[in-house]
């Protein structure tokens, strides 16, 4: 089992399936995943109810428990034992056979790559995401003069994905990533997708939202993993004392 392919799957599902995903499935799977990375990938393991629903900003069982039963229904949640009620555990296992079946957001990620490198000059540290370039309509918020509606994903994937297009020329941002937190060259780029999942599991208020906190959010998000013992397949140096 890994993380990364786990998050990735989710991510090319929900984006070939809008209509069967929502930001409470987003946030309850994400939370699933680093709770099983946390137990050491177990197979099966116990969904505390009460800290999941604290963790993820879901105040309502009924919600919580509408959410969880359509993760079933996905797919994405291998049901073991139902908890007797809200204060106990399910038990679960997460299933690594859910896929989206023409990888359209790969499709998209390489087609508006495809238009950038026509268009404009690249820089050794570029990072391409697929953008979209037209206000959404019926939206209630608006941030860098583009207005988003914050309670729907797509919005967030649209607006963190112009936050990366500008981070691509923060040249000596990048290169501090490199040299003094030792990523290595190449794979920043998943490391900050990694973290925009990271970011769309969390509350709406907790979000950077502009340029600058994005940067220092995603570094220390960085740092963080690395300290840990996390994601070392994109360190070039392993820390001491990880775990």
């Amino acid at each position: 089992m890994n993380g990364y392919e786990l998050s990735r799957n989710f991510v090319d599902f929900s984006f070939e399936n809008p209509s069967k995903i929502k930001p409470n499935h987003y946030a309850l799977y994400f939370f699933s995943v680093e709770h099983c990375n946390r137990l050491g990938w177990k197979k099966e393991f116990g969904l505390p109810t009460t800290m999941t629903m604290e963790a993820i900003g879901i105040k309502s069982y009924a919600s919580y428990i509408k959410t969880f039963n359509e993760l079933i229904d996905l797919g994405f949640f291998i049901l073991i034992e139902r908890s007797k009620n809200q204060y106990s555990s399910n038990i679960i296992e997460l299933s690594e056979n859910v896929k989206a079946l023409d990888k359209a957001l790969d499709k998209a990620f390489v087609k508006h790559a495809s238009k950038q490198q026509e268009s404009t000059h690249e820089s050794s540290d570029s990072i391409n995401k697929p953008v979209t370039s037209k206000p959404l309509t019926n939206n209630n918020r608006q941030i860098a003069g583009v207005v988003y509606d914050l309670s729907n994903v797509k919005d967030h994937k649209d607006y963190y994905n112009e936050l990366v297009k500008d981070m691509a020329n923060e040249h000596t941002w990048l290169e501090s990533l490199y040299r003094n937190d030792k990523v290595i060259k190449g794979k920043l780029g998943n490391l900050v997708d990694l973290f925009i999942i990271h970011l769309m599991s969390k509350h709406i208020k907790d979000r950077p939202e502009n340029l600058s906190d994005f940067k220092q959010h995603c570094a220390s998000w960085i740092r963080l993993k690395f300290r840990m013992g996390s994601l070392l397949e994109y360190s070039s140096v392993k820390p001491k004392g990880s775990i």
